[in-house]
């Protein structure tokens, strides 16, 4: 179910998802939280967006309803021509499974599993082969053609990331969503994660967006977007660490 005629779709046919007027409201009365207060936003195909701004600004929230995994008070998101709120439960399932990928700050392996298979898992929940070509070239692009056969508990942090990374790319999503992916590793192997993202977007054509706090992680975006009581307020072009960071001080980050 699409809805390629409206005008928010025509006028967004370069993005990959999308916001428009997102309102998210928690509790009622004196106890309402607006997580997210009216945000329009579009992400472009073949982008790396980082979002970024305080604790509770609505970062994860506004990641949360982009990529289906929680629904909007009011207003519309939108994966590809494909508005989600169109879509029965089963039709969102099926619509994750084959256009997004997701990297989280906990690598959410299969513990009994290969890292080969956890990479294929997706692939394998739909039914799909998928692209061998393509997987290989995934396979290659994060270095682990020589830990295919090893599980989770036989890899490094770093490692067990490279798989996670693999995993969001290996059915050729879409969009991938990533939040704090390297929030649980090292400077050094963090810093390998991002170039590997970035590779993904230059050498493979992947769409990522990025959840952080970190202003070196936003750096390897192409773009920045800052969030402050649930409204976009700032964006960035061409990030470096400091301008990130000059910018966060002005928010009281």
């Amino acid at each position: 179910m699409t809805h390629a005629q409206t005008p928010v779709a025509t006028a967004t046919a370069t993005a990959a998802a999308g916001a428009v007027d997102a309102l998210k409201i928690y509790g009622s009365g004196d106890s309402e939280v607006r997580a997210l207060d009216g945000v329009t936003v579009a992400f472009e195909v073949g982008k790396f967006t980082a979002i970024m701004g305080p604790s509770g600004s609505g970062k994860s929230t506004l990641m949360h309803v982009l990529a289906g995994l929680d629904s909007l008070t009011s207003g519309a998101v939108y994966i590809g021509g494909t508005y989600l709120a169109s879509l029965k439960d089963k039709q969102l399932t099926e619509l994750r499974r084959r256009e997004v990928g997701f990297i989280f700050q906990a690598y959410n392996l299969i513990p009994t599993l290969s890292a080969e298979e956890n990479i294929r898992l997706p692939l394998l929940l739909g039914n799909s082969k998928g692209d061998e070509a393509w997987i290989n070239r995934v396979i290659d692009t994060v270095g682990l053609r020589d830990r295919l056969r090893h599980r989770p508990s036989e890899l490094s942090g770093g490692q067990q990331q490279r798989v996670a990374v693999a995993r969001a790319l290996a059915s050729k999503p879409t969009i991938i969503f990533a939040d704090e992916p390297t929030g649980n590793l090292d400077s050094r192997t963090g810093a390998e994660i991002l170039d590997f993202m970035r590779r993904a977007v230059n050498e493979l054509g992947q769409t990522i967006v990025m959840v952080t706090h970190d202003p070196v992680a936003a750096s390897y975006a192409d773009r920045v977007i800052f969030l402050a009581d649930g409204r976009v307020v700032d964006e960035m072009q061409n990030p470096t660490s400091q301008t990130v960071l000059d910018r966060l001080k002005r928010f009281g980050e």
